[in-house]
């Protein structure tokens, strides 16, 4: 599959007569809000996880140097702690083109931290995408990732906020910590971009 996948979505989907759609965020949608939302609450998914194993030719990266932003891998028995979001549907035009470099939407159920369920769409980036890195050893991740930067700003940024949210939100995501430690190890100058 190509790495561009505005087309692919905008085709998955038919949003006709619905008037709001739970969107669920584990990345950057957590911590970069940059869309109109209807609601917003704490979720969590269940049988996935968490990891820094998709490319960024875009965002964090270039196509020469790529940084590493974060996928879902399946997973039995995983939880991973997000952030929901009811958008209306046309909030898709939008997020299709900024998720475009191998993510795919899919159904989900989330898990609203009262208990209720809600289903929703999460962007997924598959193994079968142009973009994707596959796993690595954590420490390579983090000298990847310290040395990505794109136009969205450095690769360091996005790891950093992403550990902040999710420490925010009570989440103990060992994959995403262990990579920070990594990275904060080796380049301490890197939390000024908190």
């Amino acid at each position: 599959m190509t790495a561009n996948t505005i087309d692919h979505n905008r085709a998955r989907y038919n949003f006709e007569g619905i008037e709001s759609v739970w969107l669920f965020g584990y990345g950057s949608l957590i911590y970069k809000v940059d869309f109109p939302f209807l609601e917003q609450r704490p979720a969590t998914i269940r049988g996935w996880a968490r990891r820094f194993w998709q490319g960024s030719h875009d965002h964090r990266g270039t196509p020469e140097a790529p940084g590493r932003v974060v996928t879902l891998i399946e997973q039995p028995g995983a939880r991973c702690k997000g952030m929901a979001y009811r958008v209306s549907p046309n909030v898709f035009e939008y997020l299709d083109v900024r998720e475009k470099n191998g993510y795919l939407r899919f159904s989900t159920t989330m898990t609203f931290d009262d208990g209720s369920h809600a289903e929703g769409l999460v962007y997924i980036a598959t193994e079968d995408n142009e973009a994707f890195l596959g796993e690595a050893p954590e420490a390579d991740i983090a000298a990847q990732i310290a040395a990505a930067a794109g136009p969205s700003g450095p690769n360091s940024e996005y790891l950093l906020r992403l550990a902040e949210s999710l420490r925010a939100l009570g989440d103990d995501c060992v994959h995403t910590f262990a990579i920070e430690t990594h990275l904060l190890g080796s380049e301490p100058v890197a939390v000024k971009d908190r």
